[in-house]
């Protein structure tokens, strides 16, 4: 018992009991108290600092397209207004102040080249394997004239030297996308583009192909018009195509769902242009400003252009600076 009493004097003396019973000595309590204090005074200016830094950032990923917006291509004129590829659907764009028009280019089976697509020849015709290819250009315009009472507006098909002329002027790019088929398929189809190119003057064209093959012919062809390649899902893989495969395009037409940050910045190193198409969604247009693309080709110009703007108003609303 003497040594339990013993034991607890000690440990009595060396708390010492301070004054009001306090365990904490006056200057380490005093010392806590000036901490929690100069914590509770720092954590505000902190957390608005941090907050301020990560709302810049999320405006400037938002916002910073308008220092270099992407062009608005319209992907067969407006073709929800009109026919694609037609001369009305190139008008209604062109009134709508599109920055860029698609066209569809196609070969006849008398090798003239014709604003249009199977699938429209199929629209136009009602017979759903109809190839371009197979048809002559009197076939084609016989079709265009003769069909357009199962369609909204009647349908004159173009050639691309009917196109150029009308469009070219009034953009600052035009896109040929060579369409490659039955019964020639590649077989001189670069040389006879390019060929429609300079004769029209085009020097705002820009082509582009799905095959290969022929993006390669027009490189090699090309003196000074622009060529391009295609990034989509290959249908035999199931997964996306290389990036980077041709070193002497200078544009790359990307399907806009494989479209994100990194594959930009992986483009934009190597000196191409990244073109996001067919983009007719609004999320997903607002997700190609928010990457950074140099052009969104669009069936839908007039939505694009409400969307570009509503964004716009937002962005300045919050404080956005072109020039900061």
């Amino acid at each position: 018992m003497a040594t339990v009493i013993s034991r607890w004097d000690r440990q009595r003396r060396q708390i010492r009991l301070h004054p009001r019973g306090s365990l904490f000595p006056r200057k380490k309590l005093l010392r806590y108290i000036l901490f929690t204090l100069a914590v509770i005074a720092i954590l505000p200016p902190l957390y608005f600092h941090f907050s301020l830094r990560r709302f810049n950032q999320l405006q400037l990923r938002k916002c910073s397209w308008m220092r270099s917006p992407p062009l608005v291509c319209a992907h067969g004129g407006d073709s929800t207004k009109a026919f694609p590829n037609t001369m009305d659907a190139y008008n209604i764009a062109l009134s709508s102040q599109v920055d860029c028009i698609e066209i569809d280019v196609s070969r006849s089976s008398d090798g003239v080249l014709f604003a249009l697509h199977d699938r429209d020849l199929q629209r136009i015709s009602g017979n759903g394997t109809s190839k371009v290819g197979h048809l002559s250009m009197k076939e084609i315009v016989d079709l265009g004239s003769s069909h357009h009472h199962l369609l909204e507006h009647g349908v004159n098909v173009p050639t691309i030297e009917d196109a150029l002329e009308l469009v070219s002027g009034s953009v600052r790019q035009v896109i040929l996308d060579a369409k490659v088929g039955p019964p020639l398929y590649e077989k001189g189809l670069a040389k006879d583009i390019l060929s429609i190119v300079e004769k029209t003057k085009c020097k705002n064209c820009l082509v582009w192909a799905k095959s290969d093959s022929l993006a390669r012919d027009l490189i090699k062809l090309s003196i000074d018009t622009m060529v391009g390649y295609i990034v989509m899902i290959d249908g035999t893989t199931g997964s996306r195509m290389k990036l980077l495969r041709m070193r002497g395009a200078g544009v790359v037409g990307v399907y806009h769902p494989l479209i994100d940050e990194q594959l930009v910045k992986v483009l934009h190193r190597r000196k191409k242009k990244v073109y996001a198409w067919t983009v007719d969604e609004d999320e997903a247009m607002q997700k190609m400003l928010l990457e950074g693309v140099d052009a969104v080709v669009t069936s839908n110009p007039s939505r694009l252009q409400r969307v570009m703007q509503d964004v716009r108003t937002e962005c300045f609303r919050e404080g956005f600076s072109l020039n900061s």
